[in-house]
C-alpha cells in the first residue's frame, strides 16, 4: 500500500515539469507552440486519470499536502476576516480557526480545521486534529454569530479529533456531543463544506448544517481506511479494500443523502489549482446563503432537523 499520491500522478508531472522547463527558457515559436499542445494533452489527461480514481485514490488525494485548507478558502473568498482565539475556558487550538469576514458584502462567521503544510505549522496545528478547546471554541463564535444574527461557514478537514490523553481528560466526547447539539438548534443559516478529509466526530463537530457541500475528491467517513482496516482486516494495509468498502466518496455520499451537493474540482484536483478550487465552490456557497436567509430562525432549525432525520431511514 502506497501512501504517495503522486504515484498515479506521475504522468500528470511528467507533463507539468516540460511545460515548467519549456516556459523557462526563450520565448520561440516552436517552444509556444509545443507549450500550448502540451497544455492540452495535460487537461485530457489530468480528466482521464481523476475520473476514474478509486475510493482510496480519492483519500489520498483529499490528504494531498498542497490541497487548499481552510485559511485559503478564506484568504480567496471572503473579505476582512478577523479570527477569534480561545474557549474562554482551557486555551487556544490552532487545529480550528475561528473568526468573523465577509462574503459577496454579507457580515457571517467562518470556522474551520485547518493542517500545516511543513514540519513546524504541522505540529503548531497539531496536524489538524482539534482539542476539546477548538470545538469549544468553535462553538462559542457560532453562538456569537447567532446573537448577530450572521450565517455560519465551516470546512471540514481533519483526520479526526485529537485521541490523547490530555484531551480525554478535558472532555473531547462531551465537547463534540455539545457541538452536534448547539449545532442542530441554531436560528442562523449554517453552510457546511467538505474541502479535504472529513474523520469521524472531528468532522461532524462541524458538520451540522443546512447545506452540506462537499468537494469532489473529498472523502467523508466514520474512520480513516487505515483504522477499519485494522478493526475488520486485522491489517492497516488493507486500506484500499476498506475504503472502498466504507462509500466514503462524494459520489456515494450524495447518493445516501449525507451531503446535498457535490462542487467539481479543477482538472487534476484542487492542489493543481487552488485558484480554480475556489472559483468553482464560490456559486455554490453563494447560491446556499441567498436561500437560506430567506428562511425565518425557527424554520432553519426544523428544516435542519428534518434533513438529518432522514438520513439512514429505510423504508420498504
Amino acid at each position: 500500500m502506497s501512501a504517495d499520491p503522486t504515484q498515479f500522478e506521475e504522468p500528470i508531472q511528467r507533463i507539468r515539469r516540460r511545460i515548467e522547463e519549456l516556459s523557462a527558457m526563450d520565448a520561440e515559436p516552436a517552444q509556444q507552440a509545443e507549450i500550448a499542445e502540451l497544455r492540452q494533452k495535460l487537461t485530457k489527461v489530468s480528466r482521464e486519470i481523476y475520473s476514474n480514481l478509486t475510493p482510496w485514490q480519492k483519500t489520498l488525494v483529499a490528504r494531498h499536502p498542497q490541497r487548499p485548507y481552510t485559511l485559503d478558502f478564506i484568504s480567496m473568498l471572503f473579505e476582512d476576516w478577523t479570527e477569534i482565539h480561545g474557549d474562554r475556558k482551557f486555551s487556544d487550538d490552532p487545529a480550528i480557526v475561528a473568526g468573523f469576514a465577509r462574503f459577496r458584502g454579507q457580515p457571517c462567521c467562518v470556522i474551520g480545521h485547518q493542517k500545516g503544510r511543513n514540519t513546524k505549522e504541522k505540529v503548531m496545528r497539531n496536524f489538524g486534529q482539534p482539542r476539546p478547546e477548538g470545538f469549544r471554541k468553535a462553538l462559542r463564535v457560532m453562538k456569537l454569530a447567532e446573537k448577530f444574527k450572521l450565517p455560519v461557514f465551516t470546512f471540514i478537514d481533519t483526520q479526526g479529533a485529537y485521541p490523547g490523553l490530555g484531551a480525554e481528560e478535558r472532555g473531547q466526547a462531551e465537547a463534540i456531543a455539545v457541538n452536534l447539539r448547539e449545532m442542530a438548534a441554531l436560528e442562523v443559516p449554517v453552510i457546511v463544506t467538505v474541502i479535504g478529509e472529513g474523520g469521524s466526530g472531528g468532522a461532524l463537530a462541524l458538520g451540522v448544517g443546512d447545506r452540506v457541500l462537499m468537494l469532489e475528491h473529498a472523502v467523508y467517513s466514520v474512520i480513516s481506511p487505515e483504522g477499519c482496516a485494522a478493526i475488520l482486516w486485522k491489517n492497516a494495509s488493507a486500506a484500499p479494500d476498506a475504503a472502498a468498502a466504507m462509500k466514503i466518496t462524494a459520489q456515494d455520499l450524495k447518493k445516501f443523502g449525507i451531503v446535498d451537493e457535490i462542487v467539481p474540482e479543477p482538472d487534476g484536483g484542487a492542489h493543481g489549482d487552488p485558484n480554480g478550487a475556489a472559483e468553482l465552490l464560490a456559486p455554490y456557497l453563494e447560491r446556499a446563503m441567498r436561500d437560506l436567509v430567506k428562511l425565518k430562525p425557527p424554520q432553519l432549525a426544523e428544516e435542519r432537523y428534518k434533513k438529518f432525520r432522514r438520513m439512514g431511514v429505510f423504508e420498504k
